[in-house]
């Protein structure tokens, strides 16, 4: 088929840069290139055991049916405990969505919304999919700079700055992908003070990293501290990141009636429901033990704090703190305008991620893939080993810049 048959919605948008860098990787490492791979976003452990025993029973017991489009009421239940216990959001059962992923979740939100003529605020450093899920959608992003001055985060003034008649969605990520910055129960309650004034405009708050939790202030969602935004916010979360569960594809969300109802309107058309087995192993990794996300946030801390470490021992190179997730993104300024020993100049943080690949066999994303140069991501969900490896391949690539 000829690009000329396919709409403007897919001619429109990039394919994602992070998977796009993921792939690269796959066919460096199929030439047979020694890669030391810091661009993967899924958890490096293996799902519990527990959870892959409910997934096996629901195959055993024959639960392997469609079920409702909204999930079942089992994992719904679950939803509910973990929103309330964890978040002090309360919530029915009918106030759920249950979908193929938080990503599937966030991209039918947006489309049930979102048409020519709406904007979505998206603060930047932004996940890279969420001006591509505006525009394939028919919206246009509002891409507001939130740099490290403001630990990355979005200002109640910056906020209302952006806002206008055709703002349909301002969307907070927290703990972001790809800085780890979170927010605070004051920030969000100024944000949300801001969105109050404004009832045309909803928050899409994507928490998928909620539980991957490191910061000294506990862990908050903006419909917890303002309860009186219920119908303007949706929260969404899944299992995939807290659970290592990527491959399973169960994400969620609690919202307004009316948005909730129209999520499930198009999901009925679009994939039925998600996946019954999925659903039985996702609801028994939310109601039961959690010793295993805890042990894991343990793991990540430890490689958070020597990655962060390292990274900040490299002159030219400088990193914040991550409150939580598992990524960082270090400035690459003092580096940009040096010169590489074949003579090419590093203009730009695509360059210096370039270099680091082709010099140290290193790879991460380049900070512009997430609207905010020059910066660089790295992911520290792989082993201690690999990141202290690729951290001193950076040392090594920095220092023969000149």
């Amino acid at each position: 088929m000829s690009a000329d048959k396919l709409a403007s919605r897919v001619t429109s948008i990039r394919v994602s840069p992070s998977t796009a860098a993921a792939q690269k990787v796959r066919d460096l490492k199929a030439e047979g290139r020694e890669i030391l791979n810091l661009t993967v976003g899924e958890p490096d452990f293996d799902t519990p055991d527990s959870i892959k025993e409910a997934g096996i029973k629901a195959i055993t017991e024959g639960d392997t049916k469609y079920t409702s489009v909204n999930g079942t009421v089992g994992l719904r239940k679950g939803i509910q405990h973990d929103f309330k216990t964890r978040l002090g959001i309360d919530c029915g059962l009918d106030d759920i969505c249950v979908g193929g992923g938080a990503k599937q979740i966030l991209f039918v939100a947006m489309m049930a919304t979102v048409e020519e003529g709406t904007e979505v605020i998206v603060p930047a450093p932004y996940w890279v999919s969420y001006p591509d899920m505006v525009i394939a959608n028919g919206g246009t992003p509002v891409i507001v700079p939130c740099d490290e001055t403001v630990g990355f985060k979005l200002t109640p003034a910056a906020l209302e700055a952006a806002i206008t008649p055709k703002t349909r969605w301002v969307i907070l990520n927290s703990p972001s992908n790809p800085t780890g910055a979170a927010y605070t129960a004051d920030e969000l309650r100024a944000l949300g003070e801001v969105i109050k004034r404004h009832p045309q405009v909803l928050v899409m708050c994507d928490e998928i990293y909620d539980r991957i939790w490191y910061a000294d202030f506990k862990v908050q969602s903006i419909l917890g501290v303002m309860p009186e935004l219920r119908d303007q916010a949706l929260v969404v979360n899944g299992v995939s990141k807290s659970y290592a569960m990527t491959g399973w594809r169960i994400g969620y969300a609690v919202g307004p009636r009316f948005l909730i109802d129209a999520i499930n309107k198009l999901q009925s058309q679009m994939s039925s429901c998600p996946s019954s087995i999925s659903q039985a192993a996702a609801a028994a990794a939310l109601l039961g033990p959690q010793e295993g996300v805890e042990d894991a946030v343990a793991v990540y801390r430890q490689r958070r704090d020597r990655a962060h470490e390292l990274i900040n021992a490299i002159p030219g190179l400088s990193c914040s703190l991550p409150d939580g997730a598992f990524y960082l993104f270090p400035s690459c300024a003092g580096v940009i305008g040096k010169t590489a020993p074949d003579g090419k100049i590093i203009e730009s943080d695509l360059d210096f991620g370039l270099y680091l690949l082709e010099e140290a066999g290193v790879a991460s994303v380049h900070g512009g893939a997430y609207g905010l140069e020059p910066y660089f991501r790295i992911s520290t969900a792989t082993s201690m080993e690999e990141i202290e490896q690729a951290c001193a391949k950076i040392a090594e690539a920095v220092a023969k810049l000149h």
